[in-house]
C-alpha cells in the first residue's frame, strides 16, 4: 500500500471518528454495554456470631446517619451521591451530586 493510499484511510477513519486523533466522537458502540450500578445506604463490619443470630426483625446499626447522602458507583467506581426517593411505589435515588470527570478518570488510574 503506498504512503498516499494508507493516509487517505487513515484520514477517512478519523472522519468517522474511529482513530486516534478523529475529530468527530462516535460513541453509539458503547451505548449497551451492561453496567452495575451499586447505591450504598450504610456499611458495619459485625463478627460471624452477631452474623448467625441475625433473624427476622432484627436491625442492624450501619456507620451512617440517617438523612446521609448515599454514595453511587458504577462499576465499583463513584460516581455520585443522591437520595432515597420513591416513585410509584418504587424506591429510587436522586442524584444530588456527581463527581466531576477529572475525578472520575483519576478514580481509572
Amino acid at each position: 500500500m503506498t504512503e498516499e493510499a494508507k493516509n487517505l484511510e487513515m484520514q477517512e477513519l478519523q472522519d468517522q471518528g474511529h482513530a486516534p486523533g478523529g475529530t468527530q466522537r462516535d460513541i453509539n458502540f458503547i451505548l449497551d454495554i451492561p453496567l452495575e450500578l451499586t447505591v450504598i445506604i450504610g456499611r458495619t463490619k459485625i463478627l460471624v456470631q452477631e452474623l448467625l443470630q441475625l433473624g427476622q426483625g432484627s436491625v442492624v446499626a450501619l456507620e451512617k446517619l440517617a438523612g446521609e447522602p448515599m454514595e453511587v458507583y458504577v462499576n465499583e467506581k463513584l460516581i455520585g451521591r443522591g437520595e432515597v426517593v420513591v416513585v410509584n411505589e418504587k424506591f429510587g435515588i436522586r442524584l444530588t451530586d456527581i463527581i466531576s470527570p477529572a475525578d472520575r478518570v483519576r478514580q481509572l488510574k
